[in-house]
């Protein structure tokens, strides 16, 4: 009989890991790839020049009031993604993992034009980040900030400490990301929230070729995540069915990750239940084997194993 390519990468997945993961019926161990925390004591953890309490939106979203969204749920572990209001100032991230420690892991922002760049992130990992956050939206030239000397040293760094870069960007940077993972075909990277592919409408079919593309690259990884963001922007999120079995078709589920982008994705009559069970209950396509790695294998891999600082 004829093996599909799906049907290999998983037995692959399986093998290299020398384990069979749990499946993913019933409720526990889920892992979260994508959260935002912030505090309302900013004189503790002051706000990054340019942003104004007025501009946290909910004015606060501690990891207490994440568990009460998450843990009904069976999620148990989860990424924290440093929030953009402390910008490069991650010490409340940091200090919210070690408060609840084996519970977070952490993806970091790095400021790629400071001098001593490797070694901040030599340190940061030492404190439990796996990730660092890069953004194509401050640079005015996307080819430059994608070919600048200090994004060479923060995707070299990432592959010598065995930790990721995470692009949050648009469909209209995947080429030029394709074309990083290219030049550094060691640096693992986990593309947030499908490249934003349906944020501002019906994603196009080259933009989802695009994004597809860089399944050709063993390291890079997919978030299927911010689903009250994208496509038609309405629980159950169904319409988004289509795109999740193309990622898992090019990338295999042990290279995509489920999450949930809280707090945005607890707002304006969208709920956590909703985001997991799109994954954990809904698309009949995906097999207990692709819903036990999307909702914890993956993320668990790539976030919460250990690092070479």
């Amino acid at each position: 009989m004829t093996q599909t390519r799906r049907s290999f990468l998983a037995t692959t997945a399986t093998a290299l890991t020398g384990c069979n993961l749990l499946p993913a019926s019933g409720k526990g161990n889920w892992i979260d790839a994508h959260v935002h925390v912030w505090t309302p004591d900013v004189e503790k953890y002051p706000l990054a020049r340019g942003y104004a309490v007025s501009d946290m939106r909910p004015p606060s979203f501690t990891p207490e009031q994440l568990f009460a969204h998450c843990k009904p749920e069976g999620v148990n572990r989860i990424v924290l993604i440093q929030m953009s209001y402390y910008q490069t100032d991650n010490r409340y991230m940091l200090d919210m993992m070690r408060t609840h420690p084996g519970v977070f892991s952490g993806v970091g922002i790095v400021d790629e034009h400071a001098a001593g760049l490797a070694e901040t992130m030599r340190g940061l990992v030492r404190q439990g980040v796996r990730g660092f956050r890069i953004s194509s939206g401050k640079a005015p030239n996307l080819s430059d900030w994608l070919g600048s000397p200090g994004m060479a040293t923060l995707w070299k760094t990432a592959a010598e400490l065995k930790v990721s870069v995470c692009p949050l960007i648009n469909p209209d940077t995947l080429p030029l990301l394709d074309k990083m993972c290219e030049w550094y075909p060691d640096t693992s990277v986990v593309v947030d929230h499908f490249a934003r592919l349906g944020m501002a409408g019906p994603p196009k079919a080259e933009e989802v070729q695009n994004l597809l593309r860089l399944a050709r690259h063993a390291k890079t990884h997919v978030k299927a995540s911010a689903f009250y963001a994208l496509g038609a922007k309405k629980v159950p999120y169904l319409d988004m069915g289509p795109l999740v079995r193309q990622v898992r078709d090019a990338f295999g589920p042990q290279r995509v990750m489920w999450a949930s982008d809280c707090p945005f994705q607890v707002e304006h009559g969208h709920n956590y239940s909703s985001s997991i069970a799109i994954i954990r209950d809904r698309l009949d396509f995906l097999s207990e084997q692709d819903k036990a790695w999307m909702l914890r294998g993956t993320a668990e891999k790539v976030f919460f194993s250990a690092a070479a600082a």
